[in-house]
C-alpha cells in the first residue's frame, strides 16, 4: 500500500468546521476524484485516512497535514490536483508527497501562530508581551474532556513579535483566503503577534497564550482575534525557524525515477 502526505489549508469561513466536519468533506472528496482509497478490515471498514496536528475549531491554517492510504501507486501530483478541485472553497491541498519514512507526528515540534487583533493599540500589546516574556512561569486554566486543567502557557512559547498590520501602502489588503474583516479596515488600529509555540502536553494553544496576558498584564483585546496557523514542523531549538516536515519524504524519493504525471495511477 502506497501512502500519501498531505498539506492542506483552511481558510476562511472553513475555519469554522470541526475537525469531524473536515474528516467527511476530505472522505467525500477522495471518493468524487476517483482516489484509490485503502480500507481497513473487520465489521466497519474506513477509509485509511489519518490527521496530525490539526488546529481547533475556529481557527485558520495554511499548515494542516493528513495521510491517505492507496492500493495503487498514484502520482502526487495528479492526487493533489483532483482533490484540490474536488474539497470544498476553504480546504484547499497545496502539497501532496508519497510518504517514504515513519514517524511524521513526531516532526511537528512547533507551530507559527499568527494573531489579529483588531481595535488595540500596539503599546499596549509591548507591553504585555514583554512581561509575558519575562515571566518564569505563567499558569493559566483551561476546560478539557477531563474537566479543568491548570498548566504553564509561558514555556512553550519560544517567540512573540509584534507589528502592525496595515500595509505600508495603506491599502488595508487582505490575507490571502480569509477577505477583508474588522482586522483589515484601513485606519482601525490592528497589532498583529506572531509566535512560535512548541508543541506539549498539554498543548498551548493561542488562546491560552491570551489568557498569560490578560494575567500577566491585564490585557484583553475587545474583540476575538482572527488567528492562523503558518507553519508548523521540525524546530531549530537555536534559531526557532521551522522546517517543511515533508522535506524529509522528498529528500528519500530523489534520485529515483520521475513518477507519472497528469494522473492518479502509475502506469
Amino acid at each position: 500500500m502506497q501512502r500519501l502526505r498531505v498539506r492542506y489549508a483552511k481558510r476562511g469561513r472553513l475555519r469554522f468546521a470541526s475537525h469531524r466536519d473536515i474528516s467527511r468533506a476530505v472522505e467525500r472528496a477522495v471518493r468524487r476524484a476517483g482516489i484509490p482509497v485503502a480500507f481497513s478490515a473487520g465489521f466497519s471498514p474506513h477509509p485509511k485516512i489519518s490527521y496530525a496536528g490539526a488546529a481547533p475549531t475556529g481557527v485558520a491554517s495554511e499548515a494542516e497535514y493528513l495521510e491517505i492510504g492507496v492500493t495503487e501507486p498514484c502520482d502526487p501530483e495528479g492526487v493533489r490536483a483532483d482533490l484540490d478541485a474536488s474539497l470544498p472553497p476553504g480546504l484547499d491541498v497545496l502539497d501532496v508527497v508519497e510518504a517514504s519514512s515513519s514517524g511524521f507526528a513526531d516532526r511537528l515540534e512547533a507551530s507559527i501562530w499568527e494573531l489579529r487583533l483588531p481595535g488595540v493599540e500596539e503599546p499596549a500589546v509591548l507591553t504585555a508581551v514583554e512581561k509575558f516574556l519575562a515571566a518564569e512561569v505563567v499558569e493559566v486554566e483551561r476546560l478539557t474532556k477531563k474537566g479543568v486543567r491548570r498548566f504553564d502557557a509561558r514555556e512553550a512559547v519560544l517567540t512573540i513579535d509584534v507589528t502592525d498590520s496595515q500595509p505600508a501602502d495603506g491599502s488595508g489588503a487582505p490575507a490571502q483566503g480569509i477577505g477583508r474583516t474588522a482586522a483589515q479596515v484601513p485606519g482601525r488600529p490592528c497589532v498583529i503577534l506572531r509566535m512560535v509555540v512548541r508543541h506539549a502536553t498539554p498543548a498551548v494553544r493561542p488562546d491560552d497564550v491570551l489568557t498569560g496576558l490578560r494575567l500577566v498584564a491585564d490585557f484583553a483585546p475587545p474583540v476575538p482575534p482572527e488567528v492562523t496557523r503558518l507553519a508548523q514542523g521540525p524546530l531549530d531549538a537555536s534559531t526557532g525557524a521551522l522546517a517543511d516536515p515533508l522535506d524529509l519524504d522528498r529528500d528519500n524519493t530523489r534520485g529515483g525515477e520521475p513518477g507519472p504525471v497528469g494522473g492518479h495511477v502509475a502506469g
